[in-house]
């Protein structure tokens, strides 16, 4: 190896941890914001929560890399115990209503609970939207789009997502 391959190495390392303790950082404050179990872990840099809501994490329970999680004034979003939530998840309480005219100003907005049971899982790159409701021991697959509610124990996925099968042998 190379001198300057060392070097290269040697900063990339002082680096990542320099990010990390910066980040570490800023999950203490969302700690002391809002209402998340001791046992809760941000696995990773870049996980954002926001908004002026109620925002309840569960214990023994973890959100991946790069997620975000916002609960709207008013709103509520609750992940329960021993859930997965996979690196770059959105899941909002708030959006803009789709049925607005977006021409005439400022669209209303639709505000809604969600609302994950426990032992959930929710792959990478999903979007789970206002409303929601995701039962227990339920999973959302990898880049699903979540719109409306999934009840316990079922596996679901896709754009929208939808009902892939029930789980087998955890009933």
């Amino acid at each position: 190896m190379s001198m300057r391959a060392g070097l290269w190495g040697v900063w990339a390392e002082v680096f990542l941890r320099l990010r990390m303790a910066c980040w570490r950082g800023v999950y203490r404050a969302y700690r002391r914001r809002y209402s998340v179990a001791p046992t809760f872990r941000f696995n990773g840099a870049g996980i954002q929560l926001y908004g002026e809501g109620r925002i309840e994490l569960g214990a023994d329970s973890y959100v991946g890399e790069l997620s975000t999680l916002q609960a709207a004034p008013g709103g509520l979003l609750r992940i329960g115990s021993r859930c997965t939530i996979s690196h770059n998840v959105r899941i909002y309480t708030s959006t803009v209503s789709a049925d607005a005219d977006l021409r005439r100003g400022a669209p209303p907005s639709v505000t809604a609970a969600v609302v994950i049971g426990d032992g959930v899982w929710i792959g990478a790159n999903a979007y789970v939207g206002p409303g929601v409701h995701i039962g227990d021991n339920a999973v959302v697959g990898a880049n699903a789009v979540v719109t409306r509610d999934v009840p316990a124990g079922e596996i679901w996925g896709g754009v929208p997502a939808r009902f892939i099968r029930s789980k087998r042998g955890t009933q």
